[in-house]
């Protein structure tokens, strides 16, 4: 039966939806238990999803493929990974918006230069990658540069870095050499940076409560409690202003300057940062609910590790070679580590703020994801979303400048 059609052609089959939807979910249920197992306090969380759909993807998709549409499934696996990107990103900037302007206005300098030097780092650490490996490797010059620039947006987990790779080489071949160094760095993007925010605060010995009222006393300081008084709301979750921002998100993130847009997951946090800062348009109140955001937080961060797990798994069987998945560990590993010893040691910022700012630096979302429940505070995505913007634009900028250089 088919659930679509243009004249006499289909475009979908109830088959082919069905078996989605059921892969989908499958992925889901089987990576939540995985993401639950614990050795010596630390665990997978939400990326356990991102191992299972990495599983699924090297294993069945071919046989997928085969079976569906191959058109369909690569775009389906498309609308799940950005749809969850929006209902994340969305959430976490209603989530950070009522603390984030004072929080930014009074950390401005150190946000900024925090994601500079990371981003920074992993720029050059994939310069000094490209210098030494080129003399090892059998691709020509311009194709080793595109893997390696590839490798980088991957390491730092940068679709809008991954887009503007793409862009700034010439040919379609390139372009493709370029995904596949996105696809096989982009698996220990994900599990590095959601490990590190675990490690670390195992590490040093954390006292959790304590870090988490400095970081509580750090947001309210400057900050005022607002009298909304009796606002009307459109509906009892807060869907409709969740839905509202994250449209406006959209079409602000598809502008484009000289090759570079917010894109989707900047034009979402921005507007939502904005929407939560606000919380009211005169009488009608613009925030969801708590619950809401906490819902489309975690269904946005499942669903976009499904997504991408599924497509980067099939690359990463077909494309993997261990000096590739070498530098991609580098291009994460160096600047997460010089990022954090410089936060700690230079800008002086307490542990959950350091590793929020980490998160948004290396532009990975699973992680934050990992270290609210870490934390057990969401107040560490306000250090998040500051460092974030700044991250964005810095790896677009070093993805261009090093395919230029080299």
């Amino acid at each position: 039966m088919d659930l679509f059609k243009i004249g006499d052609t289909p475009l979908l089959s109830i088959h082919e939806v069905s078996f989605l939807m059921i892969s989908v979910i499958g992925i889901a249920a089987i990576g939540y238990i995985l993401g639950r197992f614990t050795i010596k306090g630390v665990s997978l969380g939400t990326a356990g999803v991102f191992i299972i759909a990495l599983l699924y993807g090297g294993l069945f998709y071919d046989d997928l493929s085969a079976e569906l549409n191959t058109d369909f499934v690569g775009n389906a696996l498309k609308i799940v990974d950005n749809l969850g990107l929006i209902l994340f990103v969305t959430a976490v900037g209603f989530i950070a918006g009522p603390n984030f302007f004072s929080n930014f206005k009074k950390n401005f300098k150190s946000y900024v230069i925090l994601a500079v030097i990371i981003i920074g780092t992993g720029g050059l650490a994939c310069a000094g990658c490209i210098a030494v490996g080129r003399q090892f490797t059998d691709l020509k010059p311009d194709e080793f540069t595109a893997m390696l620039v590839g490798i980088l947006s991957g390491a730092l987990t940068s679709t809008p870095g991954f887009s503007a790779a793409k862009d700034a080489v010439v040919t379609d071949h390139l372009q493709s050499i370029v995904s596949v160094g996105y696809g096989i760095a982009y698996i220990y993007g994900v599990i590095g940076v959601v490990l590190f925010v675990q490690l670390i605060p195992k590490m040093m010995k954390a006292d959790m409560k304590a870090e988490r009222e400095k970081l509580i006393a750090a947001d309210s300081k400057g900050s005022k409690a607002k009298e909304t008084g009796k606002l009307i709301e459109m509906d009892s979750f807060g869907i409709m202003p969740f839905a509202l921002a994250a449209v406006i998100g959209i079409v602000i993130g598809s502008f484009k300057f000289r090759n570079f847009s917010l894109s989707t997951t900047g034009g979402c946090l921005l507007v939502s940062l904005v929407f939560g800062h606000f919380g009211r348009c005169g009488k009608i109140s613009l925030m969801p609910k708590d619950s809401t955001l906490k819902v489309f937080r975690e269904l946005g961060l499942m669903f976009f590790l499904i997504g991408a797990g599924v497509s980067g798994g099939a690359k990463f069987v077909e494309y993997f070679e261990a000096v590739y998945f070498l530098y991609g560990i580098i291009m994460t590993t160096v600047p997460m580590v010089i990022g954090f010893l410089f936060a700690k040691y230079v800008l002086k910022l307490s542990l959950l703020n350091n590793l929020g700012s980490i998160t948004g630096g290396m532009t990975s979302t699973p992680a934050l994801g990992t270290l609210i429940s870490t934390a057990g505070t969401e107040n560490v995505a306000s250090a998040y979303a500051a460092t974030y913007p700044v991250a964005l634009i810095s790896v677009v900028i070093v993805s261009q400048v090093i395919i230029g250089a080299f």
